[in-house]
């Protein structure tokens, strides 16, 4: 046998109890044909988790996460759940303290699926977001001052350090050398001008470390309108916590649908575990029914084994994702009929073969 990773397994709560098993079906078909073996823990957290026991996590779930090669994850929120709380006890809690300052978002049309732009071919839309994910709009660095006062006001501060755009514009600049040689960043810095004119500076710094990549950058509000109009333009993209989150929703969007998207919670140097988990939100009134797209999840995975360095097989997850697509089999979101463990199935097979 080959490599071993532990994988920790946390479905989250809606349609993370359906998508993230068929997921783990794909990974254990691919470690099984190229030869390494996954073992998996479930934990059951989340939203579900916080109605039951006052929390998300236990006190010491970070520190049992540690223990593993890396997270796969479904999506935490229930409607019954105040949603300002899964990003604050889960999500951000989990990519701070594991220092996954990374997170890799992806964005591609696959074979068989049709963007909503109608004239644009797989070509033109193949790109990946990369946002700062420790930083910048998402710290929750802020107060409410007398709430209920005629004179109340809230103050959210946005911070960015040094530290933290060096090492995200590194990334890309890495990433781009592997794919098309191209970083644009993102930015709001002709409002914005003291935290993003200090991003941009930095990058810039970092930009000249690499000459062999273009590099340029663009204001947020041009880069929507470009999504749309002339992806086809961007390789990686660098940008700023919230902006990011916006953006790769956006770039969902224009893939066909939020349900195609997989991302990656990074931490380069492989001193914590990374997490791994679909773009998309819990879902929880589709959940049950077995109509969830799960290829967000299953590319999700893929994106893990590329992190753990199996390549290969990350590789053929990708191209049984395009094969699945590619013969028609959709779901709901896509105006198709296959259900959630039919494309996990499919997917499955192909590898088989």
């Amino acid at each position: 046998m080959g490599k071993q990773y532990k994988i920790a397994v946390v479905n989250g709560d809606g349609i993370g109890n359906e998508i993230v098993p068929a997921g783990v079906s794909v990974l254990r078909a691919v470690a099984k044909k190229y030869n390494f073996d996954i073992t998996t823990e479930d934990f059951s957290w989340g939203a579900g988790h916080y109605v039951k026991h006052g929390e998300f996590m236990p006190k010491d779930g970070l520190e049992t996460l540690k223990k593993f090669d890396a997270i796969y994850f479904g999506a935490v929120g229930l409607p019954e759940v105040d949603d300002t709380l899964p990003a604050k006890d889960y999500t951000f809690k989990v990519r701070t303290e594991l220092e996954q300052y990374v997170n890799y978002r992806p964005v591609k049309l696959f074979s068989g699926v049709q963007s909503p732009l109608r004239d644009k071919t797989e070509e033109d839309i193949d790109f990946v977001i990369l946002r700062e994910n420790n930083e910048g709009e998402f710290v929750q660095n802020g107060k409410i001052f007398y709430p209920d006062t005629p004179n109340g006001c809230a103050v959210d501060t946005s911070m960015v350090t040094r530290l933290g755009v060096e090492r995200i514009a590194h990334y890309a600049f890495k990433l781009a050398r592997k794919r098309r040689k191209k970083v644009t960043n993102v930015t709001k810095s002709n409002t914005l001008i003291y935290t993003l004119g200090f991003w941009d500076k930095v990058i810039a710094e970092v930009a000249a470390q690499y000459p062999d990549v273009e590099y340029g950058k663009m204001y947020i509000d041009n880069a929507s309108a470009s999504f749309v109009l002339k992806p086809e333009f961007f390789d990686v993209i660098v940008t700023t916590n919230m902006m990011g989150d916006i953006l790769s929703d956006l770039g969902g969007a224009i893939m066909g649908s939020l349900g195609l998207g997989g991302s990656g919670n990074i931490n380069p140097e492989g001193d914590y575990p990374s997490m791994f988990e679909p773009i998309h939100g819990s879902a929880p009134d589709i959940a049950g029914q077995n109509i969830a797209n799960p290829i967000g999840q299953i590319w999700s995975a893929a994106i893990m084994l590329e992190h753990l360095g199996e390549q290969e097989a990350a590789d053929a997850i990708v191209a049984g994702i395009e094969h699945a697509t590619a013969q028609g089999n959709l779901t709901k979101d896509l105006k198709g009929s296959a259900s959630t463990s039919e494309i996990a199935e499919r997917i499955v097979s192909f590898i088989n073969s």
